[in-house]
C-alpha cells in the first residue's frame, strides 16, 4: 500500500495544471499528499478536477495510500498562494525560458528557502533560469514521462549551482511517491532518455524516408520485438541476458564488432520537409482511423497491469 514520509510535511504545490500537471496531481493525491494547484488559464480548475477524476481509476488499480482522497486537492488563484506551506513545488508551465525565469524568480521569492523548486521541463536546463533566484541551490529539473501517474521514470537534473542536498531530497521525494528517479549527473540537451528516444527516432524516420519500411513496420518491429524486452529490462540488462552465462562480456566479444559497424552505418537523418512528408504520409495509413481516446484508455489499462506485474517480480525493478 503506498505510503510516504511527506504526507504530514505539508502540501505539494503544482504550478500549471495542463496534461502533465493533472497527471502529477493524480500521483501525489494517490500517495496521500495534499495538493494545492494553480493555473491562470480560464476554466483550469474544472479541467484539472475532471482530468484527475478520469485518472483516478488507474491510480486506484495500482493501489492508494490509506488516506488518499480527491478531497485533498485544492485550487488557488496565484502561485504565491500555492507555495505557502508547501513541502515541495512542481512547476509544469510552458517550455519557454523567459517564462521559467519569471516564474522561478517569483517562486524563489515566496517559497521558504528549504523547499525544493522543481520544473517538469523536458529539455530546458536549470542553469537557464535558476540564475534569477536568490536560492539557486534548491532549483532543479524533475522531468517526468507522460503520463506521470503511470510512467514511473523521473529524471532529476541539477546544475553547478544546485546543491547535492537538494538533489538527494528530490530523489527521496520522487521515490516516496512511487517514481523511479535517476540522477542526471551532467546536464545535456534533452537530458538522457529523450536523447535515447531521439537516437531511435532518427534512424526510424530515416528508414521510412529511404523506403526501407513503413511507419507501421517500424512500430510493429519495436512493439513486438525489443520493445517487449525493454518494458521489463533496460538495454544493457537485455544484452547481458542475451549472452547466457557469459553475459554482457560474451555479447560484446562476439557481437560487438558488427554492432560497431551498424553504428557507423546509421543514417544521418535530418527532419527536412521531405522526411516529414514521407513519415506523415505513411503514418496516416496506420493511425488515421484511430479513436485516440479509446487507444489511450487501452494503453493505460495495459500499463497498469504491466506495472502491477513488475512490482511483484523480484528482478525487474
Amino acid at each position: 500500500m503506498p505510503t510516504t514520509e511527506f504526507t504530514t510535511a505539508g502540501h505539494v504545490a503544482l504550478i500549471g495544471t495542463g496534461v502533465i500537471g493533472a497527471s502529477w496531481a493524480t500521483c501525489f493525491l494517490a500517495y496521500g499528499l495534499d495538493v494545492v494547484a494553480t493555473d491562470p488559464s480560464p476554466g483550469a480548475e474544472q479541467r484539472l478536477r475532471e482530468q484527475v477524476q478520469r485518472h483516478w481509476p488507474a491510480a486506484t488499480a495500482l493501489g492508494l495510500a490509506p488516506d488518499a482522497s480527491l478531497d485533498r486537492l485544492s485550487f488557488c488563484a496565484t502561485a504565491q498562494q500555492a507555495v505557502q506551506g508547501a513541502c515541495f513545488v512542481q512547476e509544469n508551465g510552458p517550455e519557454r525560458v523567459p517564462f521559467k525565469r519569471e516564474m522561478f524568480a517569483l517562486l524563489d521569492e515566496v517559497a521558504p528557502p528549504e523547499v525544493i523548486l522543481a520544473s517538469s521541463s523536458s529539455g530546458i536546463l536549470p542553469a537557464q533560469f535558476q540564475s534569477v533566484c536568490k536560492h539557486p541551490q534548491r532549483v532543479l529539473i524533475g522531468h517526468p514521462f507522460n503520463p506521470p501517474h503511470l510512467i514511473p521514470l523521473v529524471e532529476v537534473v541539477g546544475s553547478e549551482q544546485t546543491s547535492a542536498a537538494s538533489i538527494a531530497i528530490a530523489m527521496r521525494f520522487y521515490a516516496a511517491v512511487g517514481r523511479k528517479p535517476i540522477h542526471i549527473r551532467k546536464a545535456m540537451k534533452g537530458f538522457v532518455t529523450n536523447r535515447l528516444q531521439a537516437a531511435l527516432w532518427r534512424e526510424a524516420y530515416g528508414l521510412v524516408q529511404a523506403g526501407v519500411v513503413s511507419v507501421q513496420d517500424i512500430d510493429t518491429a519495436i512493439a513486438n520485438g525489443p520493445g517487449l524486452r525493454w518494458a521489463l529490462l533496460g538495454p544493457f540488462a537485455t544484452q547481458h541476458l542475451s549472452g547466457g552465462e557469459g553475459g554482457l562480456a560474451h555479447v560484446l566479444q562476439h557481437l560487438g564488432p558488427p554492432m560497431d559497424e551498424y553504428w557507423q552505418d546509421l543514417l544521418p537523418t535530418r527532419l527536412t520537409d521531405e522526411v516529414r512528408d514521407a513519415v506523415l504520409s505513411s503514418a496516416g495509413q496506420q493511425t488515421g482511423a484511430w479513436d485516440i481516446e479509446a487507444v489511450t484508455r487501452e494503453r493505460d489499462a495495459l500499463l497498469v497491469q504491466l506495472l502491477k506485474l513488475k512490482s511483484a517480480a523480484g528482478h525487474l525493478d
